[in-house]
């Protein structure tokens, strides 16, 4: 009875007797008000972050970022420019081996709950740690054990050889295709240089990565001018103080604290084709044996996060969408993408058809994965072919307006996350230097703007 009278108070007793009953709908469009009801009125808002990101540089050459986020607890970690493509003139394999020994039992943790998070990239390895704000002292303490004392000893470099070898075994007989395919792409692509090197250790390299190697490696790559401590949630006086504690004259367990051998490599596409025949037969999650399928990943270059274009480039992304058949069928599932409504929805004996795009500093990679029965395989890599080739129309005003929205909306929905919010902040100030807060990138997407300028940049891309 609140609720009615409360209705009633607000729109009229006219009103609320017009559009409450079950039969008094008029037919009229979701994006129209309705005639007779007053318009509502919002809380005012500007529309900005107002804590925005803060930096400071320690005299070493350590940046520290943080970004206020009210709440009790936070995120804080530490963000190194090192990966697989700093591999060059090393085996093959050693971001991997740092990421499984990352928090190791030799460290010295304390009874406070924390949860800790290592993520491996091919340009960036990120040690995180969330825990209760309070425990700000202890947390960035543990981050200056796990990444300049490691004492990588030898019962966790055993250790670490078995679980590299489980996972490598893991890798080839997952059902999911899509971390092997992502491997092959870049293999393919970048063939023998920078981000094009394996993400996971080589088989033939685990036995060879030891103490000297991995000291080695630390050595050329994890100093303070190649580092980023971030925060979200915490003070970033506290956060500073914390730094200048325990990572501002610390010295690493391998001695020096000064790039020595740094791989400045810039990646070069080269282009190029890479295949795998894999037998699934014995591989199966139930009494259903895997059905027999071709799997196909299509790329070709895109451009770096650093450039302009990669916000269009994200746009075209989102337009061509994709999934899974068994998801193409409810709002949200994407089924206004292209890879739906010209591929999905058309062709019911493909399995999967998404878009992907990687980025990185100086290259970028725009590709598509495709899935169906291996007797239609030069059909579906056809069907994928021309879909390439048809990036190069101009999209329509209300196609390219949809996937700008959702490219804005999955933006801020992630961003509400907090580790998402870290390893933003942390990733754009360890690349750039600063960083461009959600407002600015949402501004950025409306601009990314006119079909001409999309039709130009793929035509750039294409030919």
């Amino acid at each position: 009875s609140v609720t009615v009278s409360g209705s009633i108070d607000s729109y009229g007793l006219a009103a609320y007797r017009r559009y409450s009953g079950s039969g008094g709908y008029p037919n009229i469009p979701l994006s129209s008000p309705l005639p007779g009801v007053p318009s509502p009125t919002f809380a005012s808002v500007d529309g900005l972050e107002k804590s925005e990101t803060r930096i400071t540089t320690l005299e070493n050459g350590l940046r520290v970022a943080s970004q206020n986020k009210f709440g009790q607890f936070c995120t804080v970690g530490i963000l190194v420019n090192s990966g697989s493509r700093h591999e060059t003139k090393y085996p093959s394999g050693i971001a991997h081996f740092l990421e499984k020994l990352a928090f190791s039992v030799s460290i010295a943790f304390s009874n406070s709950p924390i949860l800790l998070h290592v993520f491996l990239c091919r340009d960036t390895t990120m040690y995180a740690i969330s825990a209760e704000v309070k425990g700000l002292d202890t947390v960035v303490s543990l981050l200056s054990d796990a990444v300049l004392q490691p004492r990588l000893l030898d019962e966790e470099i055993e250790m670490t050889q078995m679980a590299v070898r489980f996972e490598l075994e893991d890798l080839n007989m997952r059902p999911d295709p899509e971390p092997l395919l992502t491997e092959m792409i870049h293999a393919a692509a970048y063939r023998g240089n920078t981000v094009g090197l394996p993400r996971f250790c080589p088989g033939d390299n685990v036995d060879k990565i030891d103490q000297a190697v991995l000291h080695g490696y630390l050595r050329s790559y994890y100093c303070p001018q190649r580092m980023v401590l971030a925060g979200v949630g915490i003070e970033h006086e506290q956060l500073v103080k914390c730094a200048r504690r325990y990572l501002l004259n610390t010295r690493p367990v391998w001695g020096e604290a000064t790039p020595t051998d740094v791989d400045l490599s810039v990646a070069q596409y080269t282009g190029g084709i890479v295949k795998m025949e894999k037998d699934m037969s014995d591989v199966s999650l139930g009494p259903t044996p895997i059905p027999e399928l071709a799997h196909i990943m299509i790329g070709l270059e895109s451009c770096s996060f650093l450039e302009d274009d990669f916000i269009p480039f994200a746009v075209l992304n989102m337009m061509m969408g994709g999934g899974g058949s068994f998801s193409a069928g409810g709002p949200g599932k994407g089924m206004f993408t292209r890879l739906y409504l010209n591929v999905l929805n058309r062709h019911h004996w493909m399995y999967n058809a998404t878009a992907y795009h990687h980025s990185y500093e100086d290259s970028g990679l725009l590709c598509i994965h495709a899935s169906a029965d291996p007797r239609q395989l030069r059909e579906m890599v056809e069907i994928i072919t021309r879909e390439f080739i048809q990036m190069a129309g101009t999209p329509g005003e209300m196609e390219l307006e949809r996937a700008k929205t959702q490219l804005k909306s999955m933006l801020m929905m992630n961003l509400e996350s907090r580790p998402v919010v870290f390893e933003d902040v942390g990733r754009q100030v360890l690349s750039t230097g600063k960083r461009k807060l959600p407002h600015e990138l949402c501004a950025l997407i409306s601009e990314s703007g006119s079909p001409e300028h999309m039709l130009r940049n793929i035509l750039t891309l294409l030919f």
